[in-house]
């Protein structure tokens, strides 16, 4: 079930359901306001969006109340995320997922509200998307990307696809006036296969492993797979991530790869190593080093739509 579309005029609310919005600078939150606004929508933020802790985050119910209310309210057309966490998994247990189903809208963050968006689509069969933050607008350099393909995502019927940026960074483009470095981009295949077609589901790694088990956890059969890391992992953490997906997900569609921060110590030797020990993906598609996660910049992936990946093309088409 998709959404209704965002469209110019359309209200978006902002919801911190992992850090507060507390942690954002007043620069970061009027420098996204005014990309968002430019694009047509008229931005709004949430009762306790800035309410924080000595774990820079709310309350739970502070939270849940108001997630419920963004969904609830009929002049709310889409919700923003301020910024990721580690901790919206903790709403779960709380959210109304039948008022959630009654009030379809436009639902997106990436990192830790990975938890969130496929809990969500699991318990509704909504498309929810693991996308840019409100704060991911503040970037000025390589926005041009990320914009483009959530507004695809966003407030296009029709499908669209998604190839790699021309350039990429991760340097702290969220400082006041950051010096940037940017490389030429490429999409690398390690299996190259026949397109194949499956429901988009993931996002951070270790954020989707919680769902795992739990009534919360999407039903992964015939699923094309979207894993990246963050900066505070390290290619361990990878390594034990991806074998715990491959034993819960027994024979995916396709595996996408986002491009690893620095701090993880990721290799592509070591990643070719991990990679190696699993027969099954020299029998899917398999592509890393994509524009998603916590590099910059990032496409805007629907959880719970259906996709095709080419590796031939190096493209994803959503439908």
């Amino acid at each position: 079930m998709k959404a209704p579309r965002l469209q110019p005029g359309d209200e978006i609310r902002v919801i911190a359901p992992a850090g507060s919005l507390f942690s954002l600078t007043e620069l970061t939150i009027k420098s996204a306001e005014k990309k968002l606004t430019a694009l047509g929508f008229n931005v709004t933020f949430s009762e306790h969006a800035t309410e924080h802790d000595i774990l820079g985050s709310s309350s739970i119910m502070s939270r849940v109340k108001d997630l419920h209310a963004a969904f609830a309210d009929e002049n709310v057309k889409g919700i923003l995320t301020a910024i990721g966490g580690f901790n919206s998994n903790e709403l779960l247990p709380y959210l109304d997922f039948d008022l959630i189903k009654r009030h379809p809208k436009v639902f997106c963050g990436y990192s830790d509200i990975t938890a969130l968006c496929n809990a969500i689509t699991a318990k509704t069969e909504l498309l929810t998307y693991v996308g840019p933050h409100f704060s991911s607008f503040q970037m000025d350099e390589l926005q041009e990307y990320q914009t483009e393909t959530f507004l695809h995502a966003t407030t296009d019927e029709k499908a669209f696809v998604v190839s790699a940026s021309e350039t990429w960074s991760q340097d702290e483009w969220y400082l006041p006036n950051p010096k940037r470095r940017v490389f030429a981009n490429n999409w690398k295949v390690y299996n190259p296969a026949e397109p194949v077609t499956g429901t988009c589901y993931g996002g951070h790694l270790n954020t989707f492993q919680l769902l795992f088990g739990t009534s919360f956890q999407p039903n992964l059969e015939r699923s094309i797979l979207f894993i990246e890391n963050a900066e505070e992992d390290d290619y361990h953490d990878f390594a034990r991530g991806l074998a715990a997906l491959l034993q819960i997900v027994k024979h995916p569609q396709a595996l996408l790869i986002g491009r690893f921060p620095k701090q993880t110590k990721m290799t592509e030797e070591r990643l070719l190593a991990i990679l190696s020990k699993y027969p099954l993906l020299r029998e899917i598609p398999v592509i890393y080093d994509m524009n998603f996660g916590h590099t910059q910049p990032i496409f805007t992936i629907p959880i719970g739509d259906q996709a095709s990946v080419d590796t031939s093309q190096k493209q994803i088409t959503f439908f």
